[in-house]
């Protein structure tokens, strides 16, 4: 978590970031409503954004970019560069913004809103978007009106999931999981 700001990296932490990746492949490439084209819909941005939440920029940018390559080879798709940075961003902006996340649940649910408003901003409209028509040579004006309508619905989407998964036990699991292994290792200094 980010309570202490030295970062973890021992098997615990690995497994819970391996965890996210490997369900953030199976809700983004196998759990997805794919209308062809640019155009999908899923919810594997979700297990990124609380990568970061949990366990800081770092591993949240670590994880959206270990799932889309290996999604990619999974699908058969080559990788695209611009596409793997957006995935990239549901991790980083989310973790950059919890320092913000102090006070009341009500604040708390107001910063991981926007940060999750930014992050799909930069990583849907921006990357992706940018990366279907420079990279895959989709025209612009084409796809921008598909592309801003799965924005405007799959952004409260991710809103919502995202709260409701970081303010469930899941969230207080993670944290002592993490937490107790950091007291373990100042004790044994």
């Amino acid at each position: 978590m980010q309570k202490n700001k030295k970062t973890v990296w021992d098997t615990r932490t690995l497994v819970f970031l391996g965890f996210l990746v490997a369900l953030h492949i199976v809700l983004a490439r196998l759990v997805v409503i794919d209308l062809g084209g640019s155009y999908r819909i899923t919810v594997g941005s979700v297990c990124t954004i609380l990568a970061g939440l949990w366990f800081g920029p770092l591993a949240g940018g670590l994880s959206g970019m270990i799932a889309d390559i290996l999604g990619c080879f999974l699908k058969g798709y080559a990788v695209n560069p611009l596409i793997t940075l957006a995935a990239v961003t549901w991790g980083v902006v989310p973790a950059l913004m919890h320092p913000l996340m102090t006070g009341s649940k009500a604040r708390r649910t107001v910063v991981i809103c926007v940060s999750v408003l930014i992050s799909s901003v930069l990583g849907t409209l921006v990357f992706t978007t940018a990366g279907l028509v420079l990279m895959n040579g989709f025209s612009l004006y084409a796809i921008l009106p598909g592309r801003v309508a799965q924005w405007a619905l799959m952004t409260p989407t991710y809103c919502v999931l995202t709260c409701l998964l970081y303010f469930s036990p899941v969230t207080h699991l993670v944290q002592n999981a993490v937490v107790h292994r950091v007291k373990d290792d100042t004790a044994k200094a």
